[in-house]
């Protein structure tokens, strides 16, 4: 097997792990809170910075951190485990049905406790 099958299949495992924990974290986190807020999906979103912001942060340093594990989880993983179609398909329901107030509300959220996370991640991945 050739080195570009073997990442696009590293790749792909990650991915194929991180949508299935997507579908199941948002949906949990929905089903408990039951709000017109998307939860589900600004959690996942949150959650994926933070682990990305770590674990690329860790295979800068090379602490441990292999490119097969880089693509794993930060490509695979948390590229299937986040989703950005997800939030523009909820921010465009929130427009068309005229919550206005919850648009604004969920972008600024959503930018905002994602970057603070993945820095928190990356400042994590520092000390470890």
């Amino acid at each position: 097997m050739n080195d570009s099958l073997l990442k696009i299949l590293i790749v792909a495992a990650g991915g194929a792990l991180g949508s299935a924990a997507r579908y199941v974290t948002a949906r949990q986190v929905d089903a408990r809170l039951n709000s017109i807020f998307p939860y589900g999906t600004l959690t996942v979103n949150v959650v994926g910075s933070f682990i990305l912001g770590l674990v690329l942060t860790l295979a800068a340093r090379k602490a441990g951190v292999t490119e097969s594990w880089r693509l794993f989880l930060g490509a695979g993983f948390c590229g299937g485990f986040t989703t950005f179609s997800t939030f523009a398909w909820e921010n465009f329901n929130l427009i068309e049905q005229k919550f206005m107030g919850t648009f604004v509300l969920y972008t600024s959220v959503s930018l905002v406790a994602g970057f603070l996370a993945l820095a928190a991640g990356a400042f994590l991945g520092r000390f470890l």
